[in-house]
């Protein structure tokens, strides 16, 4: 697979990478060994998980893959905090001690000595940000944290946050953020990706699948063995069964079949490919829809298909951004 620098960083990461976000969940420990097998198989090394996947669980179980499966050393190991698991003065949030306490807890529960890259996962307007900022310099100085990275923030607070840390001599630059961006959800191109651009950030883009949308297999009724069938994730895929999403992916079956592939594959390498992208993170719920997805890395859009996605798909900008 092909690999891609981070970032104005020297961190090399696959251009796909795999999330755990449902490890625990709808993916069984059984399941989710057979999915990073598979990963590494192909080449792929960026590992996306966080703190609140499962209350720590989706942590533990890739530890333990770590321990006894795949070599520690062969993984670009990335996880999150910020966001509040429990009650308490350290449950969570942005505060310093919060931060800090929730790196250690991760580190234990990923049997590991240091987080390739750490991500802030929420911006807390409740903790003054250069405290927030101050606990990753701690997290990389004492060698629990080799990068830092943020996560969902809005492009003036991505700007904030970089400005802050990218161009201060004495501080940890942010080399990443992970939004949500797809055919479906592009909204980051108004501000977010602008600032990414400006301040040297690489964007990790989660639910580059819509959610699942984009797969075409919620056209008709919604499949009784897929996410969109629970009662914890429904909301999650419902979000964006729009007319808007109906016509788009209308265009991805049009694009697929005259491709002789699949909406899924295009859906994906439409991401992969755009400005400011280093990798999408893929949130198989099976092997062999993992195993199909990474089949992707074989498929570059045509200049013509790709134009007309991007007709379709075009978000509505408006004052200052068409200025």
């Amino acid at each position: 697979m092909e690999q891609r620098q981070l970032g104005h960083s020297g961190l090399r990461v696959s251009r796909l990478a795999l999330g755990t976000m449902t490890w625990g969940l709808d993916v069984t420990a059984d399941d989710a060994a057979e999915q990073l097998t598979t990963f590494h198989d192909a080449g792929g090394t960026l590992i996306d998980t966080a703190d609140v996947y499962q209350d720590g669980h989706a942590e533990e179980i890739l530890g333990d893959l770590l321990t006894h499966h795949i070599p520690r050393d062969e993984i670009i190991l990335a996880t999150k905090a910020a966001a509040r698991r429990k009650p308490g003065p350290f449950g969570g949030g942005a505060s310093r001690g919060a931060l800090l306490a929730a790196l250690d807890e991760s580190l234990r529960r990923l049997g590991t000595d240091h987080i390739d890259l750490w991500q802030l996962q929420a911006w807390d307007p409740s903790v003054p940000l250069d405290e927030t900022l101050a606990a990753l310099d701690t997290a990389v100085t004492t060698g629990r944290v080799r990068y830092t990275g943020i996560a969902n923030y809005t492009g003036w607070q991505t700007a904030t946050a970089a400005a802050h840390q990218n161009h201060h001599p004495t501080r940890t630059p942010l080399i990443s953020t992970q939004v949500e961006y797809s055919l479906l959800e592009r909204g980051i191109e108004r501000e977010v990706v602008p600032a990414t651009a400006h301040h040297g950030l690489g964007i990790l883009a989660w639910a580059p699948l819509g959610r699942g949308v984009l797969t075409g297999k919620y056209r008709n009724a919604t499949p009784p063995d897929s996410r969109g069938a629970t009662t914890h994730l429904a909301g999650y895929v419902d979000h964006h069964r729009t007319e808007r999403a109906a016509r788009i992916v209308q265009a991805l079956l049009t694009a697929a079949e005259g491709l002789n592939t699949t909406p899924a594959h295009v859906a994906l390498a439409w991401v992969r490919d755009r400005p400011g992208i280093t990798a999408p993170i893929l949130g198989a719920r099976t092997t062999p829809q993992l195993k199909t997805a990474l089949t992707t890395e074989d498929l570059t859009l045509p200049p013509a298909i790709r134009a007309a996605l991007d007709d379709i798909s075009a978000p509505q900008h408006t004052y200052p951004e068409t200025q």
